[in-house]
C-alpha cells in the first residue's frame, strides 16, 4: 500500500490505510510522555513502540476495528493531543518534584507528639471517659439501652 505522510500541526505522522505512525523525538516528548499517551489508547488501538535511532521513539498505532482515513486522521489527532497533556505532566512533576518531595519528608520525620490528629483523638478519649454530672441525653444514645 502506499504509504501517506501528513503533518499535524508540527507532529508528522504517516498512514498506510490501516495504521498511523509517528516518529518522535526525545528532547521534545520525553519517554515518560510517549508511554503515558500510547497506554492511554491499548483499549481502541494495538500500540507497537520501536527505537529507529538514538533518541527517537517510532509510535504505530493500529486500530482494533476497522478505520477509514478519516477515522486513522483522528486517531492521529487524539493521540496529538494526549501526548501534548503528557508532555504537560512529567513537566510540571518534573518541576515540582522538590517540593513534593519537601511536604514528604515533614510528613514522614513529623513529631508525633505535635500531630493535630493524635491531640484531637485523645480529647475524644477524654470526652468519652467523661461522666455526665446532670445526666443530659445524647440524641445518638438510645436510652433503652441504657
Amino acid at each position: 500500500m502506499t504509504d501517506i505522510t501528513q503533518e499535524l500541526d508540527e507532529l508528522i505522522y504517516s498512514t498506510d490505510g490501516r495504521r498511523v505512525s509517528f516518529t518522535l523525538d526525545e528532547a521534545i516528548y520525553p519517554r515518560d510522555a510517549v508511554y503515558g499517551a500510547a497506554y492511554l489508547f491499548v483499549d481502541r488501538a494495538f500500540v507497537f513502540l520501536t527505537r529507529p535511532a538514538d533518541d527517537r521513539i517510532e509510535v504505530r498505532l493500529k486500530p482494533k476495528e476497522e478505520s477509514d482515513k478519516a477515522g486513522l486522521e483522528k486517531l492521529a489527532g487524539e493521540y496529538a493531543n494526549e501526548l501534548l497533556n503528557q508532555v504537560v505532566r512529567v513537566r510540571v512533576g518534573e518541576s515540582t518534584a522538590q517540593i513534593r518531595e519537601y511536604y514528604m519528608a515533614k510528613a514522614f520525620f513529623a513529631d508525633s507528639n505535635q500531630t493535630s490528629i493524635d491531640a484531637l483523638l485523645a480529647e475524644l478519649d477524654a470526652e468519652e471517659l467523661e461522666e455526665d454530672p446532670l445526666e443530659i441525653s445524647v440524641p445518638w444514645e438510645d436510652p433503652s439501652n441504657g
